[in-house]
């Protein structure tokens, strides 16, 4: 019997990295394999269901009700297509440079 509850629903996940050592990895993933879940939930799972049974931890956390997670930064607004200013492209062709470039015959001497 697993000791990891159903999945539930309506929950805000934030990305996270760390490292584990490599036999909890390997620990992780099996155990995720023998539940049928993923790793983020194995862990959102163990998380909750051990440090709960901790009850010095659950008393000063009771005193302690801020958020010791670090701030997250914002995310840069997305500009829609509009908001780009328009580039105008040059030709390059043999004309262009004709245009832009006089030859011998052009110039004043």
């Amino acid at each position: 019997m697993s000791i990891i509850k159903a999945r539930t629903r309506g929950k805000q996940f934030v990305p996270y990295r760390t490292r584990l050592d490599r036999e909890n990895e390997e620990t992780l993933y099996a155990y995720a394999a023998f539940i049928n879940e993923d790793v983020e939930y194995v862990l959102n799972q163990l998380i909750e269901t051990q440090l709960e049974k901790d009850r010095d931890f659950a008393a000063w956390r009771a005193d302690h009700r801020q958020s010791y997670a670090p701030p997250r930064p914002l995310k840069k607004a997305r500009t829609s297509r509009s908001a780009v200013p328009s580039v105008t492209l040059v030709p390059t062709g043999s004309r262009a440079r004709h245009d832009a470039v006089p030859d011998a015959s052009q110039v004043e001497r």
